[in-house]
Parts: structure tokens; sequence; C-alpha cells
């Protein structure tokens, strides 16, 4: 299971990957078999083009940690209301 989390703009970090800055915007969780979330940042370059969608570490910041279970408790919401297949 997993849940994608667009970072509200005022929580949103850089950081380098190579040489290159990234602002990173969404975060995807993912729910471990043993029960425990883990949790990448993507982002695009801060200059902007075509680049890689590149996933970075998540800061250890009360916010986003709090953003991460939201979004945990959520995705647990949607599948335990799903319907089946269609």
């Amino acid at each position: 299971m997993w849940r994608t989390r667009r970072i509200p703009q005022a929580l949103r970090w850089t950081d380098t990957r190579r040489g290159e800055a990234f602002t990173l915007t969404t975060l995807n969780i993912r729910l471990l078999p043993d029960g425990h979330l883990a949790v990448k940042a993507y982002g695009r370059p801060v200059a902007g083009g075509r680049g890689a969608y590149v996933s970075f570490p998540v800061p250890d910041r009360p916010e986003l940690a709090a953003l991460v279970t939201d979004a945990a408790g959520r995705a647990g919401e949607l599948w335990a209301a799903h319907r089946g297949l269609s």
C-alpha cells in the first residue's frame, strides 16, 4: 500500500544531488510488511527544465511527520472502504 502526498508550499525544502538543486514537492509513503512506514521526497530541479524526478530522504521535522501520518491514515481509510473489483 502506498500514498502520494503533495508537500504544502510552506513546508517544501531544497536539497542537492550530483551538484544540482531540487525543490521537494511530493511525499511517497509506503506501508512496509512489518507495519512501519517508509517515505521518500521527490522533486524537480530548481533551474527548471525536464530534469529527472529524483527521490530524497525526508528530514526529521514534526510538521513533515504529521503530513506522513495523515496521508497514511487516509490511505488506510480508502483501503478499508474499497468496493471490490469493478
